[in-house]
């Protein structure tokens, strides 16, 4: 509606005025080496060659060969050579650049402070003097460099930083692109003496590189996020956009709404979600002392985690689920949190169930139940495991010979890289062919062993002189396909073999049904891989790239593909950017574009799908930072020992709660089950085998185990499921809501409500049905 609405004399005066303004963008990286300045050239060759009017002034190359190689025939303006204790510095020279008023300068260092006699102090106020006389910029910075980011750096890494720019210097520009980077890469770089010019040692730590490139990719989530955010109330779209997590805890004054509130804040960290916190109050009455106390130790500790606090207004305890699900609809809720009842079930039948109206009410939002553990073992507030006294005698136990033989089995293995992408056309090839190219000329033997260049002239130039091992022709109900020849390649043994599309499903009666269990092949014989996948395709992430997309993809790796790569690297891109590259051909044929950017390709899939990419390479990192026995996780701590019990049944939704229970095992480092229950004399044949193959195949994929259990009656489902979660020592079910009949949401409400019964001793997870996807 606000499109058709008409604009005033300001906001016209606004618009015609930006008319006249150059256009900012910004490449941030982890750190210096990470390869902005390279990406910057290369942006502006392309700008050149389609015939815009393109500088360069006050760019240090380091003597970086792949960085110089891009100066190619830039002009250069000349900067404004000065010493500042003993060392050279370059300063814009913005008359200059002025005079010759170029439609675009490339100038590196965003947080450069000029000579004393200068015009500005600082290089961001040129840079905002040439955007204001209608000249485009576009520049560099680290992460570390953002104030607010120096001093959490400096807290993580020790890392001293000079000089900085406003945090919010960011929203300045018009696009930021990441430049993201994997230590091993960094390191390599520093190696190969291509980081001379970089003098802070302290930044070039293993552990150190893998905390700013966290920063980053957390820092660009978050500012993604606020466009998705901004995105979708322009276009007045209500809801949850199937990114980022929005954390609602429902908390009393009393000794226990702490409790609450911390857990809820551990979820909102390691979700990377935000936390709000609301409270029933009755206005007619006063606290008592004890209540008033508790409120003010609330809001105090709700400040310090940084969420939000709201009391809401009590007029019925029946009305409380109804506020709590409006409050949560209104404000793009995903979550709410709230402690099990003490309440018997007699008094949930007089007084009403808060618990099970809420369920009733919130189908398409998680309910989380929050065990009150004191009772039992005390609250306890730990850091996600480390290595303990026990691992460190582990060490000095002698292996048995399986030991032994996976160890060998591990030396043996190739080297393995993952370029993730967000979409289609992002650049993974590209990059990929490059690297190859980068090592052929180092001496490696490296091949192309599977290649998909869509016809992207920029991709296929990148070939060049890498060798490609010939596809094998398959014959299939008549026609001629080609796949990777895996034979050929482990035949061949190079060292390096390229793999395109890791996703893809190979032709039936290939060697492998997938692609990716050919990589593992290959790995095994001892060859390294490099190779690409977009984040769509990662199995977990299925309904929530479906409930962006509103498409179900077919096509999906195992998590573990990521787990067991040696580096992860995530090649980020504007939607924007992305868009263009779609209408000028260069990632579909002309034929399918229009219908690409209507449909996958629409801005708001872009934007979100970029978030869910950035999020998820971040948790990577601090996983693998996590591994090196990092003493502390920028997602924040958790317990040291979880155990998930997932119950599934035959519904369609079975495979969306499997996932769950993946991901929140995987966040908490927990061994996670999954159960099912067969009821006597229901369902049998065929149908019935293959549906719980089907289970069964992915959660063993995704890394848990499968368990089937007979139970007589339905009336027993609860107790039995109880009494095996008991056995696993589980500390959290995950189970689902249903949107079937009204019969049918009573008797299986019915089951939820006595396992809720059952564990509150436990916490618990009901899983929202997102009735909105497509399949």
């Amino acid at each position: 509606m606000e499109s058709f609405k008409r604009k005033t004399p300001e906001e016209i005066l606004q618009s015609i005025s930006k008319l006249h303004l150059g256009t900012l963008k910004i490449y941030i990286g982890p750190v210096s080496g990470s390869g902005k300045t390279y990406h910057m050239l290369r942006e502006g060759q392309t700008l050149r060659q389609q015939g815009v009017d393109v500088v360069i002034c006050a760019v240090s190359t380091l003597q970086r060969p792949e960085t110089v190689e891009q100066l190619g025939e830039l002009e250069r303006v000349p900067s404004i050579h000065w010493y500042r204790d003993g060392a050279e510095s370059k300063d814009l020279n913005v008359d200059a650049l002025l005079a010759r008023n170029p439609e675009v300068v490339l100038v590196d260092g965003l947080a450069h402070r000029n000579r004393p006699e200068a015009r500005f102090p600082t290089r961001l106020e040129d840079i905002k003097w040439l955007l204001g006389h209608g000249i485009s910029v576009i520049t560099t910075v680290n992460v570390y460099e953002l104030e607010g980011y120096t001093e959490l750096a400096h807290k993580l890494t020790g890392i001293e930083v000079k000089y900085t720019v406003p945090a919010d210097t960011l929203e300045l520009a018009s696009e930021v692109r990441l430049i993201d980077v994997t230590p091993e890469t960094v390191l390599n770089r520093l190696a190969e003496g291509h980081l001379q010019g970089s003098k802070e040692t302290s930044l070039f730590k293993r552990g150190n590189l893998g905390v700013l490139r966290e920063l980053a990719l957390r820092l660009m989530a978050e500012d993604v996020s606020e466009s998705l955010r901004a995105y979708r109330e322009e276009r007045g779209l209500a809801g949850p956009a199937g990114t980022g997590e929005r954390i609602l805890v429902s908390a009393q004054y009393h000794w226990n709404g702490s409790i609450y509130v911390r857990r809820g804040q551990q979820i909102a960290k390691r979700l990377n979600g935000e936390l709000m916190v609301v409270t029933f109050r009755d206005g007619k009455r006063s606290l008592s002392k004890e209540a008033a106390a508790f409120r003010r130790s609330m809001i105090k500790l709700v400040e310090k985690v940084g969420g939000e606090f709201e009391e809401l207004p009590y007029r019925n305890r029946r009305l409380i689920p109804r506020t709590i699900v409006d409050y949560a609809a209104r404000h793009g809720v995903t979550r709410i949190v709230m402690g099990h009842t003490k309440h018997t079930r007699w008094q949930e039948i007089w007084q009403g169930s808060i618990v099970d109206q809420l369920l009733k009410r919130a189908r398409n939002l998680d309910v989380f139940l929050v065990a009150d553990r004191t009772e039992r073992e005390g609250e306890r507030l730990l850091p996600a495991k480390f290595a303990s006294p026990a691992d460190q005698q582990q060490r000095y136990r002698r292996l048995s010979e399986q030991e032994v033989t996976e160890r060998i089995g591990e030396i043996k293995r190739g080297t393995f890289k993952v370029y993730i992408g967000a979409a289609p056309g992002v650049g993974k090839t590209y990059t990929m062919l490059r690297e190859g190219n980068d090592y052929l000329r180092k001496g490696i033997d490296v091949r192309i062993g599977l290649l998909e260049t869509h016809g992207r002239e920029e991709t296929v130039a990148q070939i060049a002189n890498l060798p490609i091992v010939p596809k094998r022709m398959t014959h299939y109900q008549g026609v001629t396909l080609e796949e990777m020849d895996v034979t050929a390649i482990i035949g061949s043994s190079p060292e390096v073999v390229l793999v395109d599309e890791l996703a893809h499903t190979n032709v039936p009666g290939s060697r492998n049904k997938k692609r990716y269990e050919d990589v593992l092949e290959i790995l095994d014989a001892g060859i390294s891989v490099i190779t690409t996948v977009n984040v769509q395709h990662l199995e977990s992430l299925n309904d929530a790239v479906a409930q962006i997309t509103g498409i179900r993809v077919r096509e999906t790796v195992p998590d573990r593909m990521l787990q067991m790569a040696d580096e992860v690297q995530l090649i980020d891109v504007a939607p924007e950017a992305l868009r263009k590259r779609m209408r000028e051909g260069k990632i579909y044929a002309m034929g399918k574009v229009d219908q690409a950017l209507s449909h996958f390709f629409k801005t708001g899939n872009l934007i979100a799908l970029r978030e869910l990419a950035l999020r998820e390479i971040a948790d990577d990192v601090d996983e693998r930072l996590e591994s090196l026995e990092r003493t502390s996780s920028l997602r924040g701590p958790w317990r040291r020992k979880e155990v998930i019990f997932v119950c599934v049944n035959n519904t369609p939704h079975a495979e969306r709660l499997i996932r769950r229970g993946f991901r929140t095992a995987h966040r908490l480092k927990a061994a996670w089950h999954v159960q099912h229950i067969d009821i006597a004399g229901e369902g049998s044949g065929e149908e019935r085998k293959r549906r719980l193959e089907e289970l069964e195949h992915l959660t063993v994929s995704l890394g848990g185990t499968f368990t089937v259990h007979r139970c007589e009656s339905r009336h027993g489902i609860a107790n039995l499921l109880s009494e095996k979660a008991n056995e696993a020592e589980a500390t959290q079910l995950i189970m689902g809501q249903t949107k079937n009949s009204w019969w049918n949401v009573q008797r299986r409400s019915t089951v939820v409500k006595r396992l809720i019964r059952l564990s509150r001793h436990r916490d618990i997870l009901i899983v929202a049905d997102y009735d909105t996807m497509k399949e």
